[in-house]
């Protein structure tokens, strides 16, 4: 569906407000920056590596959701964890990127609606 004003959007009723409200759970927001070694010679291959162990993450469920970004804003990706903010910031230390400097990170907590995801 392509978007061409909030005329076309759906009513949303304050009961359904509600209860979608009180279904939200606690989720972290990984987001991911350069580092000091990022334009290093070899950050291609370090960030390979992140990129495996970003599969992994996902493939235990911790990584619900993972958006590289590479428009120049100077922000490198975002992740969704379904994990605690302490636990994320544990967990992503030991990235190879993090660890070789060519990516640094700040952990947010949130909240989101179990099951969304993006569309396939």
């Amino acid at each position: 569906m392509a978007y061409t004003s909030d005329a076309e959007l759906p009513h949303i009723s304050n009961d359904t407000m509600q209860q979608g409200l009180a279904s939200t759970r606690p989720v972290s927001v990984l987001i991911l920056e350069p580092g000091p070694n990022f334009t290093a010679a070899d950050a291609r291959g370090v960030l390979f590596e992140h990129g495996r162990r970003n599969f992994a993450l996902r493939a235990a469920g911790l990584l619900s959701i993972v958006c590289p970004i590479a428009d120049g804003s100077g922000v490198c990706g975002i992740g969704v964890f379904n994990a605690e903010p302490g636990e994320v910031e544990t967990i992503y230390s030991q990235d190879p990127a993090v660890k070789a400097g060519v990516l640094t990170f700040h952990v947010h907590p949130s909240r989101s609606f179990p099951g969304d995801s993006i569309p396939a």
